[in-house]
């Protein structure tokens, strides 16, 4: 199985820093660790809690709060909805709904992280 894991440049209402984060297809949803958000934006209360699942059977932890933050990836400024999650292991996760939504491509032979700048282009009709 490969793993990629790359520094990304975070950037939110308070600040900017660079994040390792893992690429995970297995996972729904981009996260974020709590200890990472300081310094970039303030998180949002969730109005009912969410019970997301691990990978231990019958383990849940509670997520209580998202933030929205933009990231870069090769140069180009993408933006996504990121879970809270405590005790998470990683400083930051992109999952498949972040993957799919900005048709992200993961180049395991390379250790590439691939995004086509077309796809980040706000389009006015």
């Amino acid at each position: 199985m490969s793993i990629l894991k790359l520094p990304l440049l975070y950037a939110g209402s308070k600040g900017e820093k660079y994040l390792y984060t893992l690429f995970d297809s297995g996972a729904n949803l981009s996260c974020i660790n709590p200890d990472m958000i300081d310094g970039l934006e303030t998180p949002v209360h969730l109005g009912r809690i969410r019970h997301l699942a691990t990978a231990s059977e019958g383990h849940y932890i509670d997520i209580r709060e998202v933030v929205r933050l933009d990231f870069y990836i090769n140069d180009v400024l993408l933006s996504d909805e990121f879970l809270v999650v405590p005790g998470l292991s990683e400083e930051a996760i992109i999952g498949a709904a972040t993957l799919q939504k900005w048709r992200i491509r993961l180049d395991f032979e390379h250790d590439q992280v691939l995004v086509d700048p077309k796809v980040a282009k706000l389009q006015l009709v």
